[in-house]
C-alpha cells in the first residue's frame, strides 16, 4: 500500500503551530496534485495548503478548530487509490465523518481539561504542543492556567510556557504579569425587524482583538504635520509611465514615503523600538509595515524587510508584490512578522488625515493623507508670493510611555524634511 503523509507545514520561522479552519476534501476523495486540500491559520494569516501528490484522502486525523503542532500528520493519501477508507485512528482525534463532526463541535465547547494530578479542572484551550512540554516538565494544569499567553485571545504558546520553565528553574519566585480584567459593561442591543446578525469573521475578530489590546497597552498620543509635497507629484508625474515601462512596476507614492520614514527612523532610532516590561528593545533593523486593505475591508500590515538598504525601484517591487499577496489572500507568516514600524495611507480614499493605533509590539505609526492643491505663501528672496502647490498632512500616533512629544515631535518634521527636499534630479 502506497501511501503519502500530509505534514503539518512550518508556515514561518516563529511558527510551531496552527489551526485548521477548514477542509477543502473529504474521505474517500480522489484529488489531484496542487488542489488545495486544507486551509490553515496562525495569529496573523490564513494559508491554502496544495496536495503535492494525487490520490485518495483515506485518513484524516485533525478535525476543523483544532490547533496542531508543526509536523504532525494531519492527513493520509493513497497514492494508487485503491486502498480503503480508514475509520479508526489513533488518539489524537476521532475520525472525521459526517455523523461526528456536529457532535465534535459541540464537545468541544464544553470540554474540560482535567489535571492528571489532581480533580482541578481547566476551561483554557492548549495545543497538543504546550501539554507535551507541560507534561515533560512537570508543569501541573492549574500551573499553565496561571501562565499570561501572548497567543491569540491569550493563547499560551511555546515561547510562553519556556519562559515560564527558565524562570522557575533559575530559582527565583515565578513572576507571572497577569493582565487586569477590566469589568465590561452590558450594552443592550436591539435588533430591529430588517436587521441581519452574522457571525463576525475570523480575521475580523484577530484585527478586533490586536487593536483593542494596543489602545490598552500603549498612552496613544497622535501629532500631525503638512508636508509639501510639489515636487514628489512632479517627479512622478515625469518618470511613473517609464518606471513602468522599464520596470514593469506601478510607481505609487507609497515607496517615496517609505524611504523618507526609512532615513528618519536611521535618524532617530529610539523611534524604532519596542517594549519589554521595563526594557526597551532599540531594533537593529528598519523593517516597515505597509497597512493594505482587503477586498472584504479587513486589513493586513506585511513587512518591507531592510527598507533603509533598498532604492525606490527594490521598495516598489516589494510594495507591489505583497499588496497583490495579501489580497490575493497568499501571504505566509513571515511576510507579516518582524515589523519595526509601520505606515497606513488614509489618502487612498481621499481621507485628508487619521489617528491611526500603534501596530504593537511597535511604538509608534505614521499615516499619510491625501495629496490636495492648496493655495500657500512662498516666501523668496525677492518676497513673498502665493503660489497653487501639492499638500498632504502626515499624523504619527506614538507611544507615550517611551516617545515624548519632542522626540515624537522632531522625527515627524524629520520625515516631512525629506518629502519637501526631494531630489528632482534624480533619474530612475
Amino acid at each position: 500500500m502506497a501511501t503519502f503523509d500530509i505534514i503539518m507545514p512550518k508556515l514561518g520561522e516563529s511558527v510551531e503551530e496552527a489551526t485548521i479552519t477548514k477542509w477543502f476534501v473529504e474521505l474517500g476523495d480522489t484529488i489531484e496534485e496542487d488542489q488545495p486540500i486544507v486551509e490553515l491559520a496562525t495569529d496573523k494569516v490564513d494559508s491554502e495548503v496544495p496536495s503535492p501528490v494525487e490520490g485518495k484522502v483515506i485518513k484524516i486525523n485533525y478535525e476543523e478548530d483544532a490547533v496542531v503542532a508543526v509536523g504532525e500528520v494531519i492527513a493520509v493519501i493513497s497514492l494508487d487509490g485503491n486502498d480503503e477508507v480508514e475509520t479508526t485512528t489513533d488518539k489524537k482525534s476521532k475520525p472525521v465523518t459526517e455523523e461526528n463532526k456536529s457532535e465534535a463541535k459541540s464537545e468541544k465547547k464544553e470540554e474540560k481539561v482535567p489535571d492528571e494530578k489532581s480533580d482541578y479542572k481547566s476551561n483554557r484551550f492548549y495545543s497538543p504542543l504546550v501539554k507535551t512540554i507541560a507534561k515533560k516538565e512537570n508543569v501541573s494544569l492549574k500551573e499553565l492556567d496561571s501562565i499570561s499567553g501572548s497567543g491569540a485571545k491569550g493563547r499560551v504558546n511555546k515561547n510562553d510556557i519556556l519562559e515560564y520553565i527558565s524562570n522557575r528553574e533559575d530559582g527565583d519566585e515565578v513572576r507571572v504579569e497577569k493582565i487586569p480584567e477590566k469589568k465590561k459593561t452590558t450594552v443592550k442591543i436591539t435588533v430591529n425587524e430588517g436587521d441581519e446578525v452574522v457571525p463576525m469573521p475570523r480575521m475580523r475578530k484577530l484585527i478586533s482583538e490586536h487593536m483593542t489590546m494596543s489602545v490598552q497597552t500603549s498612552a496613544h498620543v497622535t501629532t500631525v504635520i503638512e508636508a509639501d509635497v510639489t515636487n514628489i507629484v512632479k517627479w512622478r508625474n515625469k518618470y511613473k509611465q517609464e518606471f513602468f515601462d522599464k520596470f514593469g512596476q506601478k510607481l505609487t507614492y507609497m515607496p517615496i514615503f517609505t524611504e523618507a520614514v526609512a532615513k528618519a527612523l536611521r535618524d532617530f532610532p529610539q523611534v524604532n523600538a519596542s517594549t519589554d516590561g521595563e526594557n526597551i528593545i532599540y531594533r537593529k533593523k528598519v523593517n516597515i509595515g505597509i497597512a493594505v486593505a482587503l477586498p472584504e475591508w479587513n486589513l493586513i500590515v506585511p513587512v518591507i524587510r531592510d527598507a533603509d538598504f533598498k532604492n525606490l525601484l527594490g521598495l516598489a517591487t516589494d510594495i507591489n508584490t505583497l499588496a497583490a499577496k495579501a489580497r490575493d489572500n497568499k501571504l505566509s507568516p513571515d511576510d507579516v512578522s518582524g515589523g519595526t514600524f509601520s505606515i497606513t495611507n488614509f489618502g487612498s480614499f481621499n481621507n485628508l488625515m487619521g489617528t491611526p493605533i500603534i501596530n504593537q509590539p511597535q511604538v509608534a505609526i505614521l499615516a499619510t493623507g491625501a495629496i490636495v492643491k492648496k493655495s500657500s505663501v512662498l516666501e523668496t528672496p525677492e518676497g513673498d508670493f502665493m503660489a497653487i502647490r501639492s499638500k498632504m498632512y502626515l499624523s504619527l500616533s506614538y507611544d507615550h510611555r517611551i516617545v515624548d512629544g519632542a522626540l515624537g515631535g522632531a522625527f515627524l518634521e524629520r520625515v516631512a524634511k525629506y518629502l519637501e527636499e526631494f531630489n528632482t534630479n534624480r533619474t530612475i
